[in-house]
């Protein structure tokens, strides 16, 4: 983060007066003149961290705006060349800043292999943050569009909001133009209730991030910076944390996002939906960043075919789509391979569902629902920690050692400890605890969260136990928040 300017942070100071304060301006001010508020604080949150790149996204707004009000006006093969340019603008940007340096260097081993050096130079530049997510969103604008699903928007600064709303700038949720464009013409009124529920949940995000993620990050970091200096359990703690870690902070963040947007009167779609209470992976994969797991839906797994082809060619068509999707993430092969091993769980759970099938009925296992309903949900945690394994590591020979070891070394370490046998660079207990008190925490939530959400729930409960909550959550924030300016995650994409 030292690259960048000024950083601002959800889980800053700096943010909370910047919100604060557009807040205040933006119910004092008329409802024709909000849209103008919103726009210029949203080029402010985005120049924080590097001014200059606000022209490369007011480039790609222009582009984007101009294509929607061509593609409308336009029949035939003219509308589907203002698509194509809009697409070509957004993902050629996306693969100059993001993909080039990835591919020149694969490009550099293959030349090696014939010993022919690699004429084309490097590129030192930063990486525009939130740059996946906007890039995403503008491509749904002009799709649409084209679709005929939402009329192309006049108002230039409406269109620009559209792209730039600071809540979801840089990492989501990914909105469509359906959702949130009618939203920034619509007067919202000052609603307390809303406002204080809308509060409610940016301390939840807050909390997650601080006290859980930010926590689990301190053993997490320590291990996958030095993996080879650990084995067997330690390995497997850290990649469970890492779990939690990256799902407290995506969706702490989501959580600020939708409570800052709430409380001026928006509505952001959900994201995250319990995703480690998934049974399948077919079902974490409806759990897990709602927004890009749809988008990928409708715009490249359903144009591909979808599942309305040939048995191989959808299998093949999931597989392009998580391929996709974990280069999305990140210009490097761990990512791929975590999105191509995603694919693979889904395609080897279509191809062996009849058989399984039948070894869960001869089983018997069906008689004990509740017994059968906790296997599957610790068989799909397993299969989604060993794939984060590859988008946590530094390199995929870190990855492919943590995975051998925490395999086949794990239940050596456990016999171990139940013989009192010291394990050569454990980790500290006291870290293992605090991690998985965090984790209790958290999971006691989501059984709330089974029926209603966390705010529901309190606010129908009585005023005693309501405030004994506050408390209570205040006083763990202050005392479990972890002093740190580290970035959200997903900041990165």
């Amino acid at each position: 983060m030292s690259a960048y300017f000024n950083p601002m942070l959800f889980n800053s100071f700096q943010f909370l007066y910047f919100f604060v304060v557009v807040t205040a301006i933006y119910f004092i001010l008329p409802h024709k003149n909000r849209w103008f508020l919103l726009l210029a604080s949203s080029c402010y949150f985005y120049m924080a961290f590097v001014p200059v790149y606000i022209l490369i996204l007011g480039a790609t707004i222009v582009v984007d705006y101009f294509a929607g009000i061509y593609i409308e006006q336009s029949q035939g093969k003219r509308r589907k060349a203002f698509l194509i340019a809009s697409l070509v603008a957004n993902i050629g940007t996306l693969a100059i800043f993001k993909y080039y340096n990835f591919i020149n260097d694969n490009l550099t081993l293959l030349l090696h292999g014939v010993h022919i050096n690699n004429p084309i130079p490097y590129l030192t530049i930063l990486l525009p943050i939130g740059l996946s997510f906007h890039t995403f969103q503008a491509m749904s604008y002009t799709i649409e569009v084209y679709r005929g699903n939402q009329p192309a928007e006049r108002n230039f600064g409406i269109y620009s909001l559209y792209v730039m709303f600071y809540p979801q700038l840089v990492a989501g949720p990914i909105e469509r133009p359906q959702n949130l464009l009618y939203q920034f013409k619509t007067k919202h009124e000052f609603d307390y209730q809303r406002i204080v529920d809308g509060l409610k949940l940016m301390a939840w995000g807050v909390f997650k991030k601080v006290v859980i993620a930010d926590r689990l990050a301190m053993v997490v970091n320590n291990v996958y910076d030095h993996p080879h200096e650990y084995h067997g359990l330690s390995l497997v703690i850290a990649t469970v944390f890492f779990s939690f870690q990256i799902f407290c902070d995506f969706s702490g963040y989501t959580d600020i996002a939708l409570g800052s947007a709430k409380v001026m009167g928006f509505t952001l779609m959900k994201n995250f939906n319990r995703p480690y209470h998934a049974k399948s992976i077919n079902d974490f994969w409806s759990r897990w960043h709602i927004s890009l797991s749809t988008w990928f839906k409708d715009y490249l797994y359903i144009p591909l075919g979808g599942n309305r082809v040939s048995v191989p060619r959808w299998y093949l068509n999931l597989f392009i789509v998580f391929l996709i999707s974990g280069l999305w993430h990140g210009a490097s092969w761990t990512y791929i391979i975590w999105g191509g091993l995603n694919g693979f769980y889904l395609v080897f759970a279509l191809v062996t569902r009849k058989w399984r099938n039948k070894m869960v009925d001869a089983s018997g296992i069906r008689k004990w629902p509740v017994v059968y309903s906790i296997l599957q949900v610790i068989t799909t945690f397993v299969l989604v920690a060993t794939a984060w394994v590859f988008f946590r590591a530094h390199t995929l020979a870190d990855a492919v050692y943590i995975i051998e070891s925490g395999y086949t070394e794990t239940g050596a370490d456990v016999v171990n400890l139940l013989r009192s046998v010291p394990i050569h660079n454990f980790l500290y207990l006291r870290d293992i605890a605090a991690g998985g008190l965090v984790i209790l925490l958290l999971e006691m939530a989501h059984l709330v969260q089974r029926k209603t959400s966390v705010i529901g729930f309190l606010n129908t409960r009585p005023k005693y136990i309501r405030w004994s909550a506050y408390y209570v959550f205040v006083f763990l924030l202050l005392l479990g928040s972890v002093s740190s300016d580290g970035q959200f995650i997903y900041f990165q994409f």
